[in-house]
C-alpha cells in the first residue's frame, strides 16, 4: 500500500499576509528587492517564492530558546525541492549565507543567519511504501506517525515531543527512549536526498561519504530535503511504569538493568525537585498489543513508589505536544544545555550537578537522565563518549523574560560543560552554550579533520547553516 500526504503551510497561505515576492539581488548592497535596478542581479526562477515581509523576516529571526536572535535579509518559501538547489546555488556564486528553518525549534541561533532563511515547512510530503517512509524535510514527526499508523507502522525513535521537523533532527541527531533499541533517529535513515553547499542535488546512502557528513552535521555539509526512513510494526498500546526513588544511585541501577536486558521498549528518566532534594524518577515503557505482566517488567529492580498506567500508542507519543504547544507562544527563554556522560562518571556528575541547582535555575523545564547503549550509535558525526554505556542529562530550563538571569544561566552553563569536558562527556549541540575557541575541534576529536575537509568539499564558501558557528 501507498499513501501520499502533503502536510503543513503551503505557499498560498504565506503570501495570503501581503508578502511581496523578491525578483533581484544587489550584490555590492547584497539587498533583495522586488524591482530590479541597474546591475542588479534577476533571481532565478522558483516554483515558490522569496520575501522580504516584515512578518517573515521576524519569524525567521528568532527560535524557541528566545535567545539569539539575527533577521535574515529574506525568506525563501519552497514550492518545491528545486527550489532549494536553485537558490543555493544562487547563494554559493554570491557567498550569500543560507540556513533552513523547519519548525524553529532550536535554542540559540542555531538555524538563524542574515543571509537567506530557508522555510522548510511547505515541503511536508510523506510516503509510506512497505516498511519504508519517504518523508520531505518539512513535515513533522507527529505527521509521519500519523501517516503510518494506518498501514500498523511507526517510525523505530521518536523523540519526547514530536511536532519537530523531521529535517531538523536527522540535521542533529534525534534521541528517544527507544534508542536503547534502535540508536537515534539517524540510525534509522536508509537513504537521503540532499543540496549540498554548491547548490547541487544528490542522492546519497549509507556508506557514502555525504551520507555520513549530513547526518547529526548541522547542516554544515548540505541541506537535507527528503529521507527514506525505516519504519517498524506498531503495537496498539504503551504500558507506561513510572517508579519514583529517593536515590540517584537506585534511578541509574534500575536503567542500566534496563539497557543490559532490552526488556522496555523505551526508557528515560526525569530528575524532579521536591521537598527541598530530589525524586529521581525512572519511565520505562512496554508496547504492547497482549498487556505484559507487571511483576515480570520490574523484577530486579530497586524498590520505589510505583505507578502504572495505559495509553493508546498515539496518545502516548503525542504526550507533551499540547503542552510545548501552548508554552511555546509565551516566548520565555530556554538556555538548554544537554550533555552525553560516560557511564563512569555519570552518578558522580549528576549529584554534582544537582547540589548546585536551585529551584530559580531550574525554571519550569523538566530535567532528563536516560541511557543508551554506545553500540546503536551509527552516525560518525554524533559524538560520544567512549562508553559501553552513555546518559543523556538534559537540563531544559524555561525561564522569566529577565536578561540577567538568561546571562547567569548561559555562563553556568559554560562551566558545565567545561567540567564535563574533564569526564570525558560531549555535548548534544541542540542546547546553549556559549562558544569558545577550540571547542568544535575538541568536540569532534580524530574526526575533526575529515569534518574540515568535508567542508571544503561539499561546502566550500561556507555558506551553510553559520549560526552553528563550527567553521569561523
Amino acid at each position: 500500500m501507498v499513501r501520499g500526504v502533503r502536510m503543513g503551510m503551503g505557499r498560498r497561505r504565506f503570501l495570503a499576509a501581503g508578502a511581496v515576492a523578491v525578483v533581484a539581488f544587489d550584490p555590492i548592497g547584497m539587498r533583495w528587492s522586488a524591482h530590479a535596478a541597474p546591475g542588479d542581479l534577476r533571481v532565478p526562477d522558483l516554483d515558490g517564492e522569496l520575501v522580504t515581509d516584515p512578518a517573515a523576516l521576524a519569524e525567521a529571526a528568532e527560535d524557541y530558546g528566545q535567545i539569539a536572535h539575527r533577521t535574515p535579509r529574506a525568506v525563501l518559501l519552497p514550492g518545491s525541492v528545486r527550489d532549494i538547489a536553485v537558490l543555493v546555488g544562487f547563494a554559493h556564486r554570491h557567498r550569500i549565507a543560507v540556513a533552513v528553518r523547519g519548525q524553529g525549534h532550536s535554542t540559540f541561533g542555531q538555524a538563524q543567519t542574515a543571509g537567506v532563511v530557508i522555510d522548510s515547512r511547505p515541503l511536508s510530503a510523506i510516503t509510506v511504501s512497505g516498511r519504508t517512509a519517504v518523508v520531505e524535510a518539512g513535515a513533522t514527526w507527529g505527521a509521519l506517525i500519523d501517516a503510518a499508523l494506518p498501514h500498523g507502522l511507526t517510525p523505530p525513535v521518536m523523540t519526547d515531543y514530536v511536532g519537530l521537523s523531521v529535517g531538523g533532527t536527522l540535521s542533529v541527531g534525534g534521541i528517544g527512549g527507544a534508542s536503547q533499541h534502535h540508536g537515534l533517529q539517524v540510525d534509522t535513515v536508509r537513504q537521503l536526498e540532499v543540496v549540498t553547499g554548491t547548490g547541487e542535488l544528490v542522492r546519497c546512502r549509507r556508506g557514502d561519504r555525504l551520507f555520513a557528513a549530513v547526518l547529526a552535521g548541522l547542516g554544515q555539509y548540505g541541506l537535507i530535503t527528503r529521507a527514506w526512513l525505516d519504519l517498524v510494526p506498531a503495537p496498539a498500546s504503551a504500558r507506561v511504569y513510572k517508579v519514583t526513588y529517593t536515590r540517584l544511585s537506585d534511578l541509574t541501577a534500575a536503567q542500566r538493568t534496563l539497557i543490559r536486558d532490552g526488556r522496555f521498549s523505551y526508557v528515560e528518566g526525569q530528575l524532579a525537585p521536591v521537598d527541598g532534594g530530589w525524586a529521581h524518577i525512572l519511565e520505562a515503557v512496554a508496547y504492547y498489543d497482549t498487556p505484559p505482566d507487571d511483576t515480570a517488567m520490574l523484577a530486579g529492580l530497586p524498590t520505589g513508589q510505583v505507578e502504572i498506567a495505559d495509553l493508546p500508542l498515539r496518545a502516548w507519543l503525542n504526550r507533551v505536544t499540547d503542552l510545548v504547544d501552548a508554552i511555546r507562544p509565551l516566548k520565555l527563554p530556554n538556555p538548554w544545555i544537554n550533555l552525553f556522560l560516560p557511564d563512569r562518571a555519570t552518578d558522580r556528575f549528576v549529584a554534582s550537578v544537582l547540589a548546585d541547582l536551585t529551584p530559580t535555575e531550574v525554571g519550569g523545564g523538566p530535567i532528563l537522565l536516560y541511557p543508551f547503549p554506545r553500540k546503536r550509535v551509527s552516525a560518525p558525526m554524533l559524538r560520544v563518549p567512549n562508553s559501553d554505556v552513555v546518559f543523556l542529562l538534559s537540563i531544559l530550563r524555561s525561564v522569566p523574560q529577565d536578561d540577567a538571569l538568561v546571562r547567569t544561566l548561559l555562563a553556568d552553563n559554560r562551566a558545565m560543560y567545561e567540567k564535563s569536558l574533564a569526564i570525558g562527556a560531549t555535548q548534544y549541540p541542540i542546547g546553549s552554550i556559549p562558544a569558545e575557541p577550540g571547542d568544535w575541534a575538541r568536540h569532534y576529536g580524530a574526526r575533526y579533520p575529515q569534518a574540515v575537509l568535508d567542508k571544503a568539499t561539499y561546502d566550500p564558501r561556507r555558506i551553510l547553516t553559520p549560526g552553528q558557528g563550527i567553521f569561523r
